[in-house]
Formats: C-alpha cells, sequence, structure tokens
C-alpha cells in the first residue's frame, strides 16, 4: 500500500496515545486516575442541552451555509463586539468543526511549501502537525520559563525571514496558562506590523483565567494589527462543548471567503444540531461558566500547593485554563529500580506503569523537562493522583 510522505510525516498525538492507553487499562480492571484531559469534566450546560433539542424536533438537521448559519455568526459578532472591543460583519466570520478545524483551515488557507511559521514552544501538540500538513516549515522558538514562557519581540524579530508567513500566538497557553499582558502584545504588534507577517491569535481558553487577570485580543491593539490576524474561539472549553464540535474565527473576508471554500470541500458546514447549541451557548446565562471557572481555581491551588512539594517538581501558578506544566528537571537523570529515567516521555511511561497515574510528557508540547497535568478532573482523582505521584518521586528519591 502507498501511503503519502504528508501522511506520514505526522506525528501520532501523544496525549490521544497515552489517554488511549490508560482506558485499555481500566477495561482491564486496573484503577488508573488521568491527568490528560483537554477538556472539562463538567456537563454541558441544561439551556445548551434544550436548545439542541428543539433543534431536532424542529427538523433542524440538513445541511447549513458551510460557514455557519446567520444567526450564529451575528451572535459571535456580538460576541466579539462586547467582550473583545472587536467590531466584525458575518462576512468575516466562519464557523467550523472546532478551533482545531478553523486553525488547520487557516493555515492551509495562507501558508504554502517552504513558507515559515513562527511557533513559540511550549506549544499545543497540533500546531506543529498542522503546518507541516500545508507544507510549511514550523521554526520553532524555545521561551523561557522565567519570564512565563511568553516569546518577547527582541526573539520574535530575531525569527522573522523572507519567508515568515504566519506567527501562532496562544493565550491563555496550553499547555502552560500564561496569559499574554495587553504591553507585551502590543509590543508584539508592533513588530508584526512592521514586518507585515500574519498571525493566528488562538484565544479558546479566552474565560478560563484566574486572580484578576485580563484577556486581551492582539486584534483589538489598532486597525493595522486586526488586518493581519486571525482570531480563533469556539465553546468547547468555556461551556463544556467538546464533542459539539463548533469553533469560529473571524479575519479579513476575502481570507474568511477563502477558508470556506476549503471547507467546501472537507467538512462542508458543521452539524445544524450543534451551531444551535452554540448559539444558545453564546446568548444564554454565563453563569455556569463562572461557576466552572470557580471550581477549577480549587483544583489548580491545590496541585499547585501539592506539585511544589514533591522532590524534583516545581512550577508556578498557571493563570489561565486548566493545565499545570511543572518542571521535572529535578527528577530527570536519576533512577528507578535500576533505570535511570532519562526524559519526560519516560518519566510518564514511569508513572503509568507504577503508579497508574497518567500526565503528558512535556516533549509533545516541545520541553522535554515538563509534564502536563490536567486539573478537569474531580478533586477526588487529583488527590489521590498526586499522593501517588509523590510516592514515586519519594522511590526516587531515597534510590538516589
Amino acid at each position: 500500500m502507498f501511503l503519502s510522505k504528508k501522511a506520514l510525516s505526522i506525528n501520532p498525538s501523544l496525549t490521544l496515545g497515552l489517554t488511549a492507553r490508560a482506558k485499555a487499562m481500566r477495561a482491564e480492571g486496573m484503577d488508573v486516575i488521568g491527568f490528560s484531559a483537554g477538556e472539562p469534566d463538567f456537563d454541558t450546560p441544561s439551556h445548551i442541552k434544550e436548545a439542541a433539542k428543539q433543534a431536532i424536533d424542529e427538523g433542524f438537521t440538513k445541511y447549513t451555509p458551510t460557514s455557519g448559519i446567520p444567526e450564529l455568526k451575528e451572535a459571535i459578532c456580538r460576541k466579539f463586539k462586547e467582550d473583545n472591543r472587536l467590531d466584525y460583519e458575518p462576512s468575516q466570520i466562519i464557523v467550523s468543526c472546532g478551533a482545531k478545524h478553523c486553525i488547520y483551515n487557516a493555515i492551509q488557507a495562507t501558508c504554502e511549501e517552504g513558507d515559515e511559521v513562527i511557533l513559540p514552544s511550549p506549544y499545543w501538540v497540533s500546531y506543529n502537525e498542522q503546518i507541516k500538513l500545508a507544507g510549511a516549515i514550523p521554526v520553532v522558538v524555545d521561551t523561557e520559563e522565567s519570564e512565563d514562557f511568553k516569546i518577547n519581540p527582541q526573539l520574535l524579530s530575531q525569527c522573522i525571514s523572507n519567508k515568515t508567513r504566519l506567527l501562532i500566538l496562544n493565550s491563555p497557553c496550553n499547555p502552560t496558562g500564561s496569559i499574554y499582558t495587553k504591553a507585551e502584545l502590543e509590543a508584539l504588534a508592533q513588530v508584526v506590523v512592521e514586518k507585515g507577517i500574519m498571525v493566528i491569535s488562538d484565544e479558546i481558553y479566552e474565560d478560563i483565567i484566574y486572580e484578576g487577570s485580563q484577556h486581551t485580543s492582539i486584534a483589538s491593539l489598532g486597525p493595522d494589527i486586526k488586518a493581519l490576524t486571525i482570531v480563533v474561539n469556539g465553546v468547547s472549553k468555556s461551556y463544556s462543548m467538546t464533542g459539539w464540535r463548533i469553533g469560529y474565527a473571524a479575519g479579513d473576508k476575502k481570507l474568511i471567503s477563502t477558508m470556506s471554500n476549503l471547507q467546501d470541500h472537507s467538512t462542508s458546514n458543521p452539524a445544524s444540531i450543534s451551531q444551535k447549541a452554540a448559539l444558545a451557548a453564546l446568548c444564554g446565562t454565563q453563569e455556569p461558566v463562572r461557576e466552572m471557572v470557580l471550581e477549577f481555581r480549587k483544583r489548580r491551588d491545590y496541585m499547585v500547593e501539592q506539585l511544589n512539594q514533591v522532590p524534583g517538581i516545581s512550577l508556578t501558578p498557571p493563570q489561565g485554563a486548566f493545565y499545570t506544566f511543572p518542571s521535572v528537571i529535578g527528577i530527570l537523570g536519576k533512577s528507578f529500580q535500576g533505570q535511570t529515567i532519562e526524559n519526560s516521555m519516560q518519566l510518564s511511561e514511569l508513572l503509568l506503569n507504577k503508579a497508574k497515574v497518567v500526565v503528558i510528557p512535556g516533549i509533545a508540547f516541545g520541553s522535554d523537562h515538563h509534564l502536563r497535568l490536567s486539573y478537569a478532573t474531580a478533586m477526588s482523582n487529583i488527590i489521590e493522583g498526586l499522593n501517588r505521584i509523590k510516592a514515586i518521586a519519594n522511590k526516587i528519591w531515597e534510590e538516589n
């Protein structure tokens, strides 16, 4: 069987792979605790589910316009206006099958073979592979933990070449939870405008922020940067609607039209019923979002406190999203039962096999000195899982 070089160049998702292994272990009766989830563990709010049921009862089960139903696009425009101080027309909006789909369409629409895309590291796992699928080259820029894993104007300027097409920004960030301040974004925007490159601003975790941190969309900082920015968001994280698969993007009218043409010949429209549910999410009460964030903060505080007590592990509290990204450099290089733990993948395997705890190795996000732990799981699981991690870490230090 012949398989294309492009398809074979894509790495499998370590996140999905470890999650699948954990499910298989649970099916065998093992007590496995997962810190791998990239989705809220809360149910979709009831008013959103009712809107979907109503759509089914009313027969809203046919094709819709590829780029989304008009009323949803209008609601998205209102959301951008009210929450982000951004003015868009419905013709500048596309609704896709998740924010991931929006990003894929945006990269495909803007990049050609040999173009370069600047990707600050640590990064969400799919960015790197989506860039390669477009035939473009990921220019991975390592950021410093001491600077909250953020790219700065100097680093950005150094990486821009005559082949640079895009910069990908993710704030709040998966996996680090870092949030760019308005001042930091203004400094980056100045470089972007001066060099004339484009930005994909992934803002899917916009509503999940803590301690008075404020989300700013880089597109809101002036007409010049807005014209160069593709803003990506969706309902998956804020409304616990991951399985509904609705994301949306805003940008230049011609670019959005091109993304819609791509979508015409790949997925066509997102599910009609899911679009009605997303409409209810954006237009209905936001109280369930606030309640979810309060619970996430409690879990985050506990996880940060406990992980900082584990020998060889350290981290600062994430400002947003629902992940911690602790440094495990104090453990790497040590041995356990005669085997040296050389990297984050080996440490993740050890925790899965010996502690029955699933964590994601930092190498999946471009940083081999870290692990990603999601706190989108019940507090009881967090308590037990962290106790297991502590027990393994203590044994490592006893042996060394």
